[in-house]
């Protein structure tokens, strides 16, 4: 396990030390070299030593559209104040804590949140002083969620259900009525997943759950992983008895210490009481859970990815066809849901698909939970039903816009779906989407009567997905389509050269309108960067990474008239 080894040693001795990583190569019979491939493609892991106080500040959609560049110069000052030498202030990717911005910063690996910019420098002091604390844990409580039906009191009632009743198919029927799908951006339906896995051959199988929430705006998966915990676990021990998996691993950021410690603890008692692990309940059946920490990286999210990384290798995607269900997890077939995905399983079984699916308005079914942030005055983890309009969950649901500024755009998947305008005009989208949800002969709609579910964002030729950040009318959304593009310059593993060399033209490009010096003559050259990187790409990344720089260009023309000769 290079990987998990290359982490204790890191945690032990605050980088990767030469003599350290021999050690290792001798001890598990593998040449340095691949020590290095492995060490040298994560962001998590140092291969010199660090300055004594290491200072990360997230620089992602919500916390640059709040300050977090103003922050950060603030850093560097003190750190020139205080020594240079010693200090280092950089920008990071998401940190997950998008609801406090712009105040997510990791000092020294240790995740803080929430804080004014004098706390922060005040933490940086400590940190040089010796003195640094972790942050005092997050909320563990219950909120009253409709996904968990123990309220917060594990029961794992549907475990105990199957081991007496063995009927999978009644679990998969429940599943199917429920129409649930991947809740990580795919949206694939999990009884097709977990049935594909169940019927191939085989006595060794896997189940992975996808902690890896890296998408700029995306929290979601760290609240439940939190406060609900055993419906993850559960989740994932009804997914490897049906499918006779044999195992199942939860992958996480490696920032998410909370969320850890909290899944950790859950997972002890469910193993003390026999939910997990060997002859559960006494039934004779078996499913061990383990955890598996991520070395950090946004393309670690994408499933094939991340068993590249559970395999010891870099962590770049793999070629498709063989799909994980046939050949996952060291070849074999392996079921990848998200948290979200594997917490609903419970709730569906005891209350009944129809339950679920009829918990959504507006003619969509289900219901979800959505991490919203920018420019609201709640930004947080809401539960949701599918269909919900923007206004609802702008007005209603996140309390309204800040400052009571206007609204501008709305990203409503990260940066992966690029911008939506406040006002969406008929001649820029897909002529059925204009004929079957506009008002009759009208030119343009209302975003806020939009409704958020997944096959009305397809059709719009958009996208939905965990993330949904909101832009007021003070910010230079041409500013905030650089920070996007930028994001998937620094996250491309560099595998696929379309999408390495096209992610890196792109930022050029908007780089240059920004400082005056673009022409209407380059933009064409964006559509044609676009197609080749989303038919040339590997992975989703790729095939999105154009999406902030489109949709800037088709639907707010104005802003980039600004700059534009």
């Amino acid at each position: 396990m290079i990987v998990q080894e290359l982490i204790a040693i890191q945690e032990r001795c605050g980088y990767l030390p030469e003599d350290e990583l021999r050690a290792l190569a001798r001890r598990i019979s593998k040449p340095l070299h691949s020590l290095h491939e492995v060490a040298s493609f994560y962001p998590h892991f140092k291969l010199h030593p660090p300055k004594k106080v290491e200072v990360h500040v997230c620089q992602d959609m919500t916390c640059n559209l709040r300050g977090s560049q103003h922050l950060k110069r603030q850093l560097s000052a003190l750190a020139d104040e205080i020594n240079p030498e010693q200090i280092e202030i950089k920008g990071v990717s998401c940190l997950g804590q998008c609801d406090y911005a712009p105040s997510a910063v990791a000092i020294n690996d240790l995740v803080y949140r929430g804080l004014t910019h004098d706390a922060v420098c005040a933490k940086v002091r400590a940190a040089h002083a010796s003195e640094l604390k972790p942050q005092a844990p997050a909320d563990h409580g219950s909120l009253g969620w409709k996904i968990d039906p123990y309220n917060g009191s594990p029961r794992y009632d549907v475990v105990k259900e199957f081991v007496k009743s063995r009927n999978g198919d009644a679990i998969l029927k429940e599943i199917e009525t429920a129409n649930l799908r991947g809740m990580g951006g795919a949206g694939f339906p999990t009884f097709r997943k977990w049935s594909a896995v169940r019927a191939e051959k085989g006595p060794v199988k896997y189940v992975v759950c996808n902690a890896d929430e890296c998408e700029p705006g995306t929290f979601k998966d760290r609240e439940l992983l939190r406060r609900t915990p055993h419906l993850v676990i559960e989740g994932m021990v009804l997914a490897g008895l049906i499918t006779g998996a044999t195992k199942g691993t939860l992958y996480i950021r490696h920032e998410y210490h909370d969320e850890l410690h909290a899944f950790n603890h859950a997972l002890d008692q469910a193993r003390a009481e026999k939910i997990c692990g060997e002859n559960i309940l006494g039934s004779g059946l078996s499913f061990p859970v383990d955890v598996f920490i991520s070395p950090g990286g946004y393309i670690q999210g994408e499933e094939s990815a991340l068993l590249e990384a559970m395999e010891d290798r870099r962590g770049e995607p793999r070629n498709k066809p063989p799909y994980p269900t046939v050949q996952g997890l060291f070849g074999k077939p392996t079921v990848i849901n998200n948290v979200e995905t594997l917490a609903w399983v419970p709730s569906i079984v005891k209350n009944g698909g129809a339950w679920y699916r009829d918990g959504g308005v507006n003619g969509a079914p289900g219901m979800r939970f959505v991490s919203i942030s920018g420019d609201v005055n709640k930004p947080g983890v809401y539960e949701v039903p599918f269909g919900q309009t923007v206004r609802q969950l702008i007005f209603e649901t996140a309390g309204g816009m800040r400052d009571d500024q206007k609204l501008k755009a709305i990203a409503p998947s990260g940066p992966s779906g690029g911008f939506l305008p406040a006002s969406l005009p008929a001649a820029a989208l897909p002529p059925k989407f204009v004929k079957d949800r506009f008002p009759p002969n009208a030119q343009a709609m209302d975003i806020l009567d939009l409704t958020l579910d997944l096959q009305t964002l397809k059709e719009m030729g958009s996208m939905l997905g965990a993330a949904f950040v909101v832009y007021g009318v003070k910010c230079n959304i041409v500013e905030e389509a650089l920070n996007c593009v930028e994001f998937y310059r620094n996250e491309s593993c560099g595998k696929c050269v379309p999408c390495r060399l096209g992610s890196q033209k792109l930022t050029d490009i908007l780089k240059e309108v920004l400082a005056g010096r673009g022409s209407r003559a380059q933009l064409p050259m964006v559509d044609e960067l676009a197609m080749t990187m989303s038919i040339s790409s590997i992975c989703g990344l790729g095939m999105v990474a154009s999406n902030p720089m489109t949709t800037l260009m088709k639907f707010f023309a104005q802003d980039l008239d600004k700059y534009l000769k």
